[in-house]
């Protein structure tokens, strides 16, 4: 049977997320659907996802009139919500992570965004959530803060699954890399398991061209947010290539892999593909909303492209 370019990506050692929840998409069969047909292996949801799926359909109400005889806040009912939606897509992909051996069928619930500046609450909020919906196949997203790099290594070394968020910058990625290491090696200094334990470094990438592209030549539009990426990459090859990560991979370490978020093409002048061509290689995951999806599936060309011009983008920095 032949596979689609979607499908393909996993030859290269890349992961096609999806990035978007709703309870239609459950209850339909269509995230089966993805995972059989568009070779989508894990799911990405954030607050302005949940807050669309749950404004534009009827499928809530239900639930809603009844959590509001047991909660007096949104909050807490927007919470019970996307719990409820992130337990029954992670019971939907559990086949995923067991046949990968724990590498991809993931699903991504983020902490309150209100919590970006407070590293004890979102720590608190990580375990509440991690705890609530209690399954391995969960990760939890917390956003890559100056205040929030603690707490993610924190989360990291109780045994939580992180999705790190927001990552705009280099320096930033190496900071979050580098809690994930010393996470991992607290664990192990305490003789604690890290087989089991997974994250990803999310990467936006194509906000990071949005505002660059206001700043320079038209020639050189469309070039930063690829090119940001690309030397990323570059860091996480060497950061997970040293004799002190290998020492933890000799303990069951698995890396974090790069994961490009923002993938969907915003300028209607590049290609609608343009974010995944150009940032294929293996150890990273690619995380896309529906119409990147498909017009990859389309017409996507697969080929190892993360590796090459790494000179070049490093002349853009």
């Amino acid at each position: 049977m032949n596979r689609n370019p979607a499908q393909q990506l996993i030859d290269f050692g890349q992961s096609v997320w999806y990035d978007n929840i709703s309870r239609d998409l459950l209850v339909s069969g269509k995230l089966k659907q993805l995972v059989s047909d568009w070779g989508i292996r894990g799911l990405t949801s954030n607050p302005t996802i949940f807050d669309n799926a749950i404004r534009n359909s009827s499928t809530y109400d239900g639930d809603i009139a009844a959590l509001k005889t047991k909660h007096d806040s949104v909050e807490e009912i927007f919470q019970e919500l996307a719990v409820s939606d992130i337990a029954q897509a992670a019971d939907l992909l559990l086949p995923i992570y067991k046949q990968s051996d724990g590498v991809d069928g993931f699903v991504s619930l983020e902490v309150s965004p209100l919590l970006a500046r407070d590293a004890e609450k979102t720590v608190a909020e990580a375990k509440l959530l991690f705890a609530k919906l209690n399954r391995p196949n969960v990760m939890i997203k917390i956003p890559a803060t100056p205040e929030c790099i603690p707490a993610i290594e924190t989360c990291l070394s109780l045994g939580i699954n992180i999705n790190v968020t927001l990552i705009f910058s280099v320096k930033n990625y190496i900071q979050v890399a580098n809690a994930y290491c010393r996470a991992l090696a607290k664990r192990a200094d305490n003789d604690l398991p890290i087989d089991k334990i997974r994250s990803v470094a999310s990467f936006f990438v194509s906000r990071v061209d949005g505002v660059f592209d206001k700043k320079v030549p038209a020639n050189d539009q469309g070039k930063f947010g690829i090119a940001n990426s690309k030397i990323a990459y570059d860091k996480f090859k060497e950061i997970f290539g040293t004799a002190t990560y290998k020492k933890l991979e000799a303990k069951g370490a698995k890396p974090q892999r790069p994961l490009w978020a923002s993938t969907g093409t915003k300028n209607p002048a590049y290609s609608d593909v343009l974010y995944v061509e150009e940032l294929i290689g293996p150890d990273t995951v690619n995380t896309v909303p529906h119409a990147t999806l498909e017009a990859f599936a389309d017409h996507g060309k697969p080929r190892q492209s993360l590796a090459s011009g790494v000179e070049e983008a490093k002349a853009l920095e």
